[in-house]
């Protein structure tokens, strides 16, 4: 064996969320309809001219014209709970990484044994522990991707947990206060222009903050 055998692991443990969803809200919690109003309109009634009082209805209209955007990127950084997710997928993320690392040493200090040995050893034991050095190397393969797919598993789950929640609060913000849409506003482009006086970013962020603190 002239070469030692070494293992790479290719995991990414940083967290990178991209948000792309869509809400259309109706409005249904329009505000009270006014008292009906008294219209006088002028009704002869034989000789005497007089006038007579109708009462019309008048209906109130939902305000269906409000709609907003909000920026993904913004709302997510500035969003506490993703925040807090991210410190507690991080702190997990290191002690994954201790685990590689003490595969990736313990598999390097086993060849380094055995290159100081190889030529005192005979043919057959040299076969023998390199043998035991792929089986060794095998296993720390496995090893390795059930990590990988663990961090890959909590990553996903914990930005489905965070991205419910925000659906959940826009969906409930656009609602209180009257919007018929509310699009998002993400990085492949989803909006390509939107006026400034329709971002409510800021406003739906300090929305979910608040929300998210009462409730820790």
């Amino acid at each position: 064996m002239n070469n030692p055998l070494r293992l790479i692991i290719d995991a990414v443990l940083v967290v990178a969320v991209a948000v792309l969803f869509y809400l259309h809200f109706s409005s249904k919690s329009a505000a009270p309809a006014p008292a009906k109003a008294a219209v006088v309109q002028p009704v002869a009634k034989d000789d005497d001219d007089t006038t007579a009082t109708v009462a019309e209805p008048i209906v109130a209209v939902a305000d269906t014209d409000k709609v907003a955007y909000v920026e993904s990127g913004k709302l997510l950084e500035g969003y506490k709970a993703m925040q807090d997710a991210r410190r507690s997928f991080e702190a997990k993320a290191r002690g994954w990484e201790k685990q590689n690392q003490a595969l990736v040493t313990g598999f390097q200090n086993a060849v380094q044994q055995y290159q100081k040995q190889a030529e005192s050893l005979t043919p057959e034991q040299r076969a023998a522990t390199e043998q035991k050095l792929q089986a060794q190397q095998q296993q720390a393969g496995v090893a390795q991707e059930k990590l990988q797919r663990q961090a890959q598993e909590e990553e996903a789950k914990m930005t489905q947990q965070v991205l419910e929640r925000v659906n959940k609060q826009i969906e409930k913000y656009g609602k209180d206060n009257g919007y018929k849409l509310i699009l998002i506003a993400a990085p492949s482009g989803t909006i390509a222009y939107g006026r400034k006086d329709i971002d409510i970013t800021d406003a739906v962020l300090k929305h979910l903050n608040r929300e998210y603190s009462a409730k820790k």
